[in-house]
């Protein structure tokens, strides 16, 4: 590996010419894909294999031309007080919305609230439900706009009126400040770290073309592929801090080749073939989680994360050739390690980075001071690290887990003052109702099944309303509505949901009528569980991939094994601090978090395959330089320090840049990105300055020379992909010896 990679370093750098037209090529032939592809429309969201799904394909089967898919909106008025909606002046108010409703060319129906019991026991509430033949976000503006105007009129006659439903929903727009204000610190982070303008600007730049053509290559396919806007938004997000983080790391080591005394092109290749072996263990990785989020089989969970890994793929090739072929063109003005500030103040102002080799006494580094430290005291370090992580992971035992609602909006938006609205009028379980589906095609009297659904529905508990069963034209398949007493995220709900499901086995095995339940509340619990079941898998999945290739890279049982335990530990951490935000509140105003309430269902599945990714970065990138030491004959403790002394600052601003990436998504309008902006960032955080900061070299001191410890048998097994570069040190051997015989 290490060998091939460096042979392609120097391609790359003697034929930058070349490699640069390649990579402007492909951003140039994305960016037209891009900008000619057909605008997407509305990204189908399915749950196979769940009793919710099965219904809702039921319903659009036996239920031709009911738009089961389309959008829908509830227009709510609220009397002045002292008034009722019943009143003659405020019913004419709503015939005269229902009439202007009516008139759209997307409106399948509108219904009267006064002919369709939607009225509250007071009077005071009333709402008017709008049916639409597209989906909420393929409608078309004149149409948001009618319907807006339509309640601007209402509200004119001094009635209280907002909107509810999807009709209104439209793409959100990322938090485009707070991302500029990411990568500004990053970039000042790569000014600090790589004392110049021109290295700092390498890294931005090829991971500006990286995620140019990935983003720009989704959106080309969005259409045809059933895209949605946070599959770019999540690869953007991604492609990012990886492109970043691996251009850093490669400038970093030829930056220290450089003051080894190498030539450019010769520091280039070697560079690539030492720091790139561990970008591309560290990229797979990181293509490993994201692709693995397949085995949970929600189609768009697999999308988003296949889009992000090819994403990461694109970071990893830009990196292992733009970077040396950028390099080239820098030439003297990417600078060897610690020339600037040996410039300035002599011997003493080496930095961390200079290399061991060197014999210019050097004051240590605070990498070299700090795994000093942990040397000395490894056991008390492990167990404030592992202590102070389990505190803070213990809000993850409190987790709820749901999907975003009008319910979960700011109470600034017309869509969440029509949500209490309702919940005022109606009760809270008025926003969740159930739809039923009675499927009685294989019944012998189909309409005395219903009755017996309907029935036995109304005996449940916490069930407020259910409303008689309506027939499809074949007179075989039927739909209740049931209305819950209690919120839809509710446990009571979610409980409700389950009996309902208990009695239509019972249903079925009386009349043969299938009952299924189904709706947005429905779909819900069914899609947090499937998630649930789905995530033991997929961290035997990953995590067993994943810890079979850092035994290939390391040619160790127990690193790996500490590796992997080190990621659960910050991951949940990292779910903690997220439940503590976003469900609990805990700093929620400074970080604007409008409203709490439940974690989104995806979000802990997601956060691990993510986390675990960019986990096994920085494992990969600090220990690989502790293998490299200790194979070369250092002791297992000195290892460790030298790692530190060349890895642990350039690591460090890997991570500040990283969580600066992340923490710029934090300012999105969309609840889910927000989320995970900062469930990445504060991971991230975890993971880097306390677990591999902290934990790892604690654990490598105290286990010693069995770290490094690897059965015989297996060693002659796995191949040997030579990370730390030792072919590169034979090759220099032998061609120093020739070089001797020549001489004799």
């Amino acid at each position: 590996m290490a060998t091939f990679l460096y042979k392609l370093g120097r391609f790359a750098f003697r034929r930058r010419h070349f490699v640069a037209l390649i990579w402007v090529a492909l951003l140039t032939l994305a960016g037209v894909g891009a900008a000619s592809a057909p605008a997407p429309g509305t990204t189908s969201f399915s749950i196979p294999g769940t009793e919710a799904q099965k219904a809702f394909d039921l319903l659009e089967q036996r239920f031709p031309g009911a738009s089961a898919d389309g959008g829908t909106g509830r227009v709510v008025f609220k009397a002045p007080a002292g008034e009722k909606m019943t009143d003659a002046d405020n019913k004419a108010t709503v015939a005269k919305t229902v009439k202007e409703l009516s008139d759209g060319s997307e409106v399948v129906s509108v219904t009267d609230p006064f002919t369709t019991n939607a009225v509250s026991k007071d009077g005071t509430v009333a709402y008017v439900s709008v049916k639409y033949d597209a989906p909420g976000m393929e409608l078309k503006d004149s149409t948001r706009d009618a319907l807006e105007a339509a309640g601007d009129e209402a509200r004119a006659t001094g009635l209280t009126v907002d909107i509810g439903g999807d009709a209104l929903q439209a793409a959100s727009e990322p938090g485009a400040v707070g991302e500029i204000v990411g990568l500004a610190i990053a970039a000042v982070v790569l000014v600090v770290t790589l004392g110049s303008l021109v290295a700092a600007g390498l890294p931005l730049l090829t991971a500006i073309i990286g995620v140019g053509i990935g983003v720009s290559t989704i959106t080309a396919l969005a259409s045809t592929l059933d895209l949605g806007d946070t599959t770019s938004t999540l690869a953007l997000m991604i492609g990012l801090a990886v492109g970043i983080d691996y251009a850093l790391f490669i400038v970093s080591r030829y930056r220290g080749e450089l003051a080894e005394g190498r030539d450019r092109e010769e520091a280039a290749g070697r560079a690539t073939g030492t720091a790139g072996s561990a970008v591309v263990f560290a990229g797979l990785t990181v293509v490993i989680a994201l692709a693995g989020l397949a085995v949970v089989n929600v189609p768009m969970l697999t999308k988003m994360g296949l889009a992000a890994a090819g994403t990461v793929v694109v970071a990893v090739l830009i990196a292992l050739t733009m970077i040396p072929a950028l390099l080239g063109y820098a030439g003297k003005r990417v600078r060897p390690a610690g020339e600037k500030r040996k410039a300035r103040g002599g011997d003493k102002a080496v930095t961390s980075e200079q290399p061991e080799t060197s014999t210019t006494p050097a004051k240590p580094g605070l990498g070299t001071r700090w795994a000093s430290f942990v040397i000395r005291r490894p056991a008390a370090v492990l167990l404030l690290g592992v202590v102070g992580l389990g505190a803070i992971a213990v809000p993850a035992t409190q987790l709820e887990l749901g999907l975003p609602d009008d319910g979960s909006q700011p109470t600034s938006t017309t869509q969440r003052r029509a949500y209490d609205l309702l919940s005022e009028g109606f009760g809270p379980g008025f926003n969740g109702p159930l739809m039923i589906v009675v499927d009685a095609k294989n019944s012998d009297d189909p309409k005395a099944a219903a009755t017996t659904v309907t029935d036995q529905i109304k005996g449940l508990q916490d069930v407020v309303t259910v409303t008689p069963a309506a027939f499809n034209k074949a007179g075989d398949t039927a739909t209740i509505t049931v209305i819950p007493d209690s919120k839809p995220s509710s446990t009571q709900t979610e409980d409700l949901v389950h009996a309902i499901r208990g009695e239509g086995a019972d249903v079925k095995a009386d009349t043969g009528a299938e009952v299924l339940v189904t709706g947005t509340t429905a779909m819900n619990i069914d899609f947090s569980q499937k998630l649930n079941d789905a995530l033991v898998p997929y961290l035997a999945l990953v995590v067993g991939l994943a810890f079979l290739l850092l035994i290939v890279v390391f040619r160790s049982i127990l690193v790996p094994l500490k590796a992997a335990l080190g990621f659960l530990l910050s991951v949940l951490a990292a779910l903690g601090a997220v439940v503590a935000v976003f469900q609990w509140g805990w700093l929620s105003g400074l970080l604007g978090v409008e409203e709490t309430g439940p974690i989104m269902s995806m979000m802990p599945i997601f956060m691990v395959g993510v986390v675990f990714g960019l986990a096994m970065d920085y494992e990969v990138f600090l220990v690989t330089r502790m293998r490299e030491a200790y194979v070369h004959g250092e002791s297992p403790s000195q290892a460790v320090v030298t790692g530190f002394r060349h890895s642990a600052r350039v690591v460090a601003a890997a991570a500040v840049i990283m969580m600066a990436v992340f923490g710029g998504f934090i300012s999105s309008s969309e609840s889910m990105i927000k989320m995970i902006g900062f469930g990445l960032a504060i991971a991230v955080f975890f993971d880097a300055f306390v677990v591999r900061m902290a934990i790892v070299p604690a654990v490598l001191a105290l286990l010693g020379q069995k770290a490094w410890w690897l059965p015989k048998w297996l060693d002659r097994a796995l191949p040997n992909v030579d990370v730390e570069g030792e072919g590169l040190r034979t090759q220099d051997a032998t061609a120093e010896e020739s070089k001797e015989l020549v001489r004799a």
